[in-house]
């Protein structure tokens, strides 16, 4: 059973997917998908309501004694079985990440190997999930801890991994039993309709899955203010965060929250300034620096810092700027107008508060006419600015001179996110100095910003999200519950912590 798809004299028309079927919403709203390259209609979706939210947490309900009774083995077997679709379908998924969200084709077919290696990863959890045995201090006494799921759970994703991260939270949730209601990005919705055909095909029972197309200020507001909606994942802006973390805090449900970053990667005076180049290349300009993760100010030695900035410029204004599904294209279109507008708005700041390198301007003519292509863009300034302080989210770098280890140290903590960061050195010691001092959830050395393993945690600190990780072992945490057991076999009443 696919996507349901009404042909209308316009385009096509998708359904949400509730209680294992594809429908639409009762209001009769809809709203659209773009590629930003070329500007071209990709679907029509039915814009979900409040009532359709609702709707899915009913199903989410109904499914969920029986999923949970279902051995976590065999909710693994489930996912295992996704990752082999999606790995039978890498291209066409991978294709599809770039012509909807932008993303440059070997990062689109990235998204996708991403998805595949958590499931795979999350699979073995249905044989692991560990608890705890422990001694009781009172003889015939059996102490232990079991995991349990924590019933419905809500997923808000962002769209510029419009795979990897709806799969990061659904393979984490779906294996350790509990159901979901989900609210994808408004623009990528086309990419988790066809997660939602994998998971589908893949035979996840009607009703485990449900998801639910729309905005933040309906949609995606119900499923974090109701209270049959035990959890909350969210992935997203800083305020937009904010939001959600005090809607859903007064039914006191618990939320983890991945946020912004101001990645900073310092290149240090005896650095191998090829390989530092090379990550700030990626790390940067990487997605059109629409990553979280992305490098966004790049800390120099000065005793580096003229030479290496020749070699920087010369190698940004190499990069090839174009529609992402070309393969000789670096850099591809920021994934709309009003996203666009906003980097440009930062852009203008930085010429007026910094000193503009290269780059800084919209590029037109042809077909860039179609999609909103920014110039990779490098200013020098001092920390402080605008520029160098605020998540800008597209292809934009700060950077700033430094005179030392520690002042370099000072600067990249100096910041309100504390997501990634990096130091190129060849100093072990200074390197395992930096692991120390750094101020951020994730920490490279001698690699770029950007980069993550499916089976490490990932998260930050500050302003970054509430503390909690995503993916690795950490993931599970954040959809269980602790639930401790005590057998007591004596047949007899003992009493712990109870004087004589």
């Amino acid at each position: 059973m696919g996507v349901a798809i009404r042909e209308t004299v316009e385009l096509q028309t998708c359904g949400h997917y509730i209680g294992g079927q594809w429908v639409y919403s009762a209001s009769d709203q809809w709203f659209q998908t773009a590629n930003p390259a070329t500007g071209e209609t990709l679907a029509q979706f039915s814009r979900g309501t409040e009532d359709d939210v609702r709707r899915a947490i009913d199903a989410a309900e109904a499914a969920f004694p029986a999923w949970k009774r279902t051995p976590a083995p065999k909710r693994a077997l489930i996912l295992l079985k996704a990752a082999m679709i999606m790995t039978e379908r890498k291209d066409e998924l991978g294709a599809l990440v770039s012509a909807e969200m932008g993303k440059v084709i070997a990062e689109g077919r990235g998204d996708v190997q991403e998805a595949i290696d958590f499931l795979e990863y999350i699979a073995g959890e249905g044989r692991r999930m560990y608890g705890e045995t422990t001694p009781s201090e009172l003889p015939d006494k059996f102490c232990m801890t079991v995991r349990q799921p924590l019933g419905v759970v809500g997923c808000i994703t962002p769209w510029n991994f419009p795979i990897a991260i709806p799969i990061w939270k659904l393979g984490a949730a779906l294996v350790t039993g509990n159901t979901v209601v989900f609210k994808p990005a408004e623009q990528t919705p086309l990419c988790m309709a066809k997660i939602t055909e994998v998971f589908e095909e893949a035979g996840l029972p009607a009703g485990v899955l449900n998801v639910v197309y729309g905005f933040g200020e309906d949609a995606g507001a119900e499923v974090v203010a109701n209270p049959r909606v035990k959890a909350i994942s969210f992935t997203g802006g800083v305020e937009t965060g904010r939001i959600v973390y005090t809607s859903a805090a007064k039914h006191l449900k618990p939320v983890e929250l991945e946020l912004g970053g101001k990645n900073p990667q310092i290149v240090m005076d005896d650095a191998n300034l090829d390989l530092a180049l090379d990550g700030v290349l990626f790390g940067a300009f990487g997605t059109a620096g629409q990553r979280c993760t992305a490098t966004s100010r790049l800390l120099l030695h000065e005793a580096v810092y003229d030479a290496f900035m020749d070699r920087l410029v010369t190698a940004v204004e190499a990069l090839r700027v174009g529609n992402p599904l070309d393969p000789g294209v670096d850099v591809g279109p920021v994934i709309n107008d009003e996203a666009g507008e906003r980097i440009m708005d930062f852009i203008a700041s930085g010429k007026r508060e910094a000193t503009l390198i290269t780059g800084g301007e919209r590029l037109t003519g042809g077909d860039y006419d179609q999609g909103f292509y920014i110039q990779p863009t490098i200013f020098a300034t001092e920390h402080g600015t605008r520029i160098s302080q605020q998540e800008i989210f597209g292809p934009v770098l700060s950077v700033i001179k430094v005179r030392s280890y520690e002042e370099a140290v000072a600067i990249a903590n100096d910041i309100e996110y504390g997501l990634s960061s990096s130091i190129y050195t060849k100093d072990v010691n200074r390197a395992f100095q930096a692991v120390q001092d750094l101020e951020a959830g994730i920490t490279y050395i001698n690699a770029p910003t950007i980069g993550a393993e499916v089976h490490l945690p990932f998260g930050g600190t500050k302003n970054t999200g509430n503390g909690g990780r995503e993916a690795g072992s950490a993931a599970i945490d954040e959809f269980t519950e602790i639930k401790t057991v005590f057998v007591d076999y004596s047949n007899r009443l003992q009493k712990a912590q109870i004087d004589g």
